[in-house]
């Protein structure tokens, strides 16, 4: 028997860590199934400030996995989600490789649906990348993605929890405001999801500064080779140099 967390929530294994804290399956003892959840120390009050900002962020989306419920011990809290069983973007490319296009549309379809419900309530999730983006293992030939990870997500207009020089997100899924040192704002999100694109039909991640001199230089390039052009023409207009011209 594993750990029992608040008298009803048993750490089984771990299955990776988040962007502030571990992330664990666990046994709800009330209600009969398992849930991912995620274990920090209280004593550590930046990454409680995170869990508190974190535990808020209660977005109702299909697309969107967010906390839906918490608990206090001794010297822990701890918030759960919904177990997310199918693996993110990530194994699945370096399972499978590059993914047809029309599956990607489909995808990206359901990504941006879930980005415009984050977006609708005012948050950056300032973390956008293929680990971060998990599959539903469903059973059918449709994918069911859930955007997750919201532990450096921001609501615009809150004061931000590291100091102003501290990088944060994952630099190959910076958007250019950000390789110059400007907070991310909601464009930099849809940046990183066309790149997230472009690692999908590629099976390789995208050389962000190349190809913000690429489009500086052209306007829009080439598509390239794996992509096709209508597909094409949509990443484009979420990879501009400007945040202000990607499209909302």
């Amino acid at each position: 028997m594993g750990e029992v967390f608040a008298g009803r929530y048993e750490l089984v294994d771990p299955v990776g860590r988040g962007g502030a804290g571990a992330v664990w399956r666990a046994w709800d003892h009330r209600r009969r199934r398992y849930v991912a959840a995620k274990v920090l120390r209280q004593s550590d009050a930046h990454t409680l400030l995170r869990f508190v900002r974190e535990q808020a962020l209660r977005i109702d989306h299909p697309h969107v996995l967010a906390p839906a419920s918490w608990a206090a011990d001794d010297d822990k809290v701890l918030f759960t989600m919904d177990l997310v069983r199918g693996g993110s973007l990530a194994h699945l490319i370096g399972d499978y490789g590059p993914l047809p296009p029309r599956y990607v549309c489909l995808l990206l379809d359901q990504l941006l649906s879930g980005l415009a419900a984050v977006h609708a309530e005012g948050v950056i999730h300032r973390d956008i990348k293929p680990a971060n983006v998990l599959l539903e293992a469903t059973g059918v030939r449709r994918p069911h993605l859930r955007l997750s990870d919201f532990g450096i997500a921001l609501r615009k207009g809150e004061p931000r929890l590291t100091e102003t020089d501290y990088v944060v997100g994952t630099p190959g899924y910076f958007a250019p405001e950000q390789m110059l040192g400007a907070e991310p704002d909601f464009p930099a999100d849809l940046f990183a999801t066309g790149l997230l694109a472009l690692y999908l039909l590629t099976g390789h991640k995208p050389d962000a500064r190349a190809l913000v001199e690429r489009f500086t230089a052209h306007g829009v390039p080439g598509a390239p080779e794996e992509v096709p052009e209508p597909l094409w023409q949509a990443l484009a207009g979420l990879l501009q140099p400007d945040p202000g011209a990607r499209f909302r």
